[in-house]
């Protein structure tokens, strides 16, 4: 009898620690920043598809500081995460993480950011070039074929700002009637937005379209030229929940709505066949559209 309970024991503590091993399976999210809808969206699809196959999401912000992000991707590296899923403060600076992942052979994903160096199983993003393109379509219809335009750019090295740039200055230049009049940064940040769009008008009285990298300077934007009433449109990217209310309300034009969610997802599908020896394509495109316009 005895030896049965010794056996039925082992058999318990067998299955107890397979168990606890399935709940270790950890992935890791480490986002550029938190203080952005764009990326909660993005961390709430992760989340979502982590917690449908099984696996334990560890999530941290680096608060748009490559040096925080470095010391994020450690972090969770110590925590014995089987997968770092990274979305880049800084396409260059990202390097340094994804090389601290690759040297204790933990796999790598990035996520609507690209990261310039080391070893990345995959990328899932939009096609950041094709967005910027179709921004720039939107205001060449809605102006003609001729216009002023303020270009809001976003984080300086992110490859998101980088690729949307070369999209809409690619596309506006089939228009020579229209010319970018100001391009300042204002790190895909509402209030930046806000700021930089106040300097740009008062040193430009003649302003036809903004188009900003993303919605959050968009609607920074937005109020400046509100506060200052002036009449111009504005398009934005992302298609955030206040951007298309925006765009409801006649405020913003339009805007190049991503499926941050989407990425998200895609994201902790494609570490789940990673971690399960399955090939998974370089890059993974999640499709882009038009709102507003109208």
């Amino acid at each position: 009898m005895g030896k049965f309970l010794g056996v039925a024991l082992a058999a318990m503590i067998a299955a107890g620690a397979t168990t606890a091993a399935q709940a270790a399976d950890k992935l890791a999210l480490v986002l550029s920043t938190l203080n952005n809808p764009f990326f909660v969206t993005l961390k709430d699809g992760a989340a979502a598809k982590a917690k449908e196959l099984g696996y334990d999401l560890v999530v941290l912000d680096s608060q748009n500081d490559p040096a925080k992000e470095l010391s994020n991707v450690e972090d969770v590296l110590n925590q014995n995460v089987k997968l770092v899923m990274l979305n880049p403060a800084d396409s260059d600076a990202a390097k340094s993480s994804v090389l601290a992942a690759n040297h204790k052979n933990v796999p790598v994903i990035t996520l609507d950011r690209s990261a310039n160096g080391g070893d990345v199983v995959t990328h899932i993003a939009s096609d950041n070039v094709a967005g910027g393109r179709m921004a720039a379509d939107l205001v060449i219809k809605k102006l003609g074929g001729k216009g002023k335009v303020v270009e809001l750019e976003g984080v300086p090295g992110a490859s998101a700002a980088r690729d949307r740039g070369k999209g809409f200055g690619d596309e506006l230049a089939t228009a020579p009637g229209i010319k970018i009049i100001a391009s300042q940064t204002a790190n895909f940040d509402r209030t930046q937005g806000l700021n930089v769009m106040e300097n740009i008008l008062q040193a430009q009285p003649d302003i036809d379209a903004v188009f900003a990298q993303n919605d959050e300077m968009a609607l920074g934007a937005v109020k400046a030229i509100q506060a200052a009433n002036r009449k111009m449109i504005v398009v934005g990217f992302d298609a955030t929940d206040d951007a298309r209310a925006a765009i409801k309300a006649g405020t913003m034009y339009g805007t190049i709505a991503q499926q941050p969610a989407m990425i998200g997802s895609l994201g902790v599908e494609a570490a789940d066949k990673v971690l399960k020896g399955q090939s998974v394509p370089k890059f993974t495109g999640v499709p882009l559209q038009v709102v507003g316009g109208g």
